[in-house]
């Protein structure tokens, strides 16, 4: 009568498994019973994927890009949208030289073109048809203003309470990376990107524009300012002259959030002291970006 080890398979072996692998099955296992069956809640999900990070089976990157999927399909674009009045637009019957300068200034890759006021997107233009057209305007020796109307794509508008993960579907499948978001009376309400939806799932995303300024502010005229979450408080008071405490916070981030009282969305804003902060970046869990005025100091000048 064969033995047991003259039952197994040829060239097979049975090897017992390690301590190390029964963590990671049983939990393996539970997941695959979640997604075989209905989804009872959601903290239940997060709860499992929390498990799997301390038995080593996820790290934080992951488990955070997890958590922003789950996010995403509760998310409406009105949460994540560009504001209407912080939109880069460019003018259609504007010069060539005018259109240009804000393509270079703003250093974005996609624009709305608008007619009579923001309300009227007639189109988008992408920065690389511009300086083609603007290329073959010059080898043609041709000096008129460029014509927008040749190069323009058409405009795609999706209303505030869309979901992101419908959005991001809807992005992939047609190959749009740029959305015009209306509100319920018609009007513009703001734009969202594809750049906007993935940085809720994997976070801020930088792209070679940022590398290139580099440092933690980026001066944008005489008033306007670009200042990362993380800059430290010290590097912002030597620019700017100020003189906040960095006692309680290391980073503007910190101090502007504690300023709010909450965690902001983008678009929303605090004065502190003489500096209008304006959120520009932000997802659930951190802020990334601030737009900074800096106000004139008119009422010190007067009390003086």
């Amino acid at each position: 009568m064969p033995n047991e080890k003259d039952s197994s398979e040829p060239g097979t072996s049975q090897v017992p498994p390690s301590t190390s692998e029964v963590p990671r099955r049983s939990w393996l296992r539970r997941l695959g019973m979640w997604l075989a069956g209905p989804l009872q809640n959601r903290a239940e999900v997060l709860q499992l994927l929390q498990q799997g990070q301390r038995d080593g089976l996820l790290n934080a990157d992951a488990l955070g890009m997890i958590h922003g999927v789950l996010e995403v399909s509760q998310t409406q674009v009105r949460d994540i949208m560009i504001p209407r009045a912080q939109m880069v637009v460019v003018d259609r019957d504007a010069p060539a030289d005018e259109i240009l300068d804000v393509v270079i200034r703003s250093g974005h890759s996609r624009f709305p073109v608008i007619g009579e006021n923001r309300d009227e997107v007639v189109g988008i233009l992408l920065a690389k048809d511009l300086l083609r057209q603007a290329q073959i305007n010059q080898a043609m020796s041709n000096e008129r203003d460029l014509s927008l109307g040749d190069i323009l794509r058409a405009p795609v508008f999706i209303p505030e309470s869309k979901r992101l993960d419908v959005l991001l579907k809807e992005f992939r499948s047609s190959r749009n990376h740029m959305a015009i978001v209306i509100d319920e009376y018609g009007g513009v309400a703001g734009l969202v990107t594809i750049e906007d939806v993935l940085e809720e799932i994997v976070g801020d995303i930088d792209d070679e524009y940022d590398d290139a300024e580099g440092a933690f502010i980026l001066r944008q005229d005489s008033e306007r300012f670009l200042v990362r979450a993380l800059a430290p408080i010290e590097e912002f008071n030597r620019y700017f002259g100020s003189d906040f405490s960095d006692d309680e916070f290391d980073t503007v981030g910190g101090f502007v959030t504690h300023a709010f009282g909450h965690m902001p969305r983008r678009g929303e804003s605090t004065m502190v002291d003489r500096f209008l902060f304006n959120v520009q970046r932000a997802d659930s869990r951190r802020i990334h970006l601030f737009q900074v005025i800096v106000m004139p100091e008119a009422a010190d000048a007067d009390n003086a």
